[in-house]
């Protein structure tokens, strides 16, 4: 699953907000430590209907300004998932590409369908991320 968007923000205030443990919060999850570094994991809740599922991630490669990418996996369910932003320089504007690869490794239920991970991270990425990195 791919998803590409363009902010009118420099590439350095977007990679600022995927990466900044106290700016995703504004944007994204509730996410206690984060540090854009090899071999380093993190959890989040999210929930789904009133069913909350703790997300367990480590993430898998750092290229300053330009690549993030972490293993993304449920607590209690089978599956393991590898998120990618990748991030492109178009002058003062910033087009990122997100792919979120090894949906189907995840459980054959309504709440793992490919249709939910493109609406959630269509929100995520096209409305709450571009407000917030192209806002004030």
């Amino acid at each position: 699953m791919n998803i590409e968007c363009v902010f009118n923000a420099p590439v350095p205030k977007v990679w600022r907000a995927l990466t900044d443990k106290e700016q995703i919060k504004k944007w994204s999850f509730e996410i206690k430590e984060f540090v854009p570094q090899l071999g380093f994991e993190f959890q989040f809740y999210g929930e789904k209907d009133g069913v909350k599922y703790i997300h367990h991630c480590k993430i898998t490669e750092v290229i300053v300004e330009r690549k993030l990418a972490y293993s993304w996996r449920y607590e209690g369910h089978e599956g393991d998932s590898l998120v990618t932003f990748e991030l492109f320089d178009e002058g003062n504007k910033t087009r990122l590409k997100l792919t979120h690869e090894g949906l189907e490794t995840f459980p054959k239920s309504p709440d793992f369908a490919q249709e939910n991970f493109m609406k959630g991270w269509t929100m995520i990425i096209g409305e709450n991320l571009k407000k917030f990195v192209e806002g004030p």
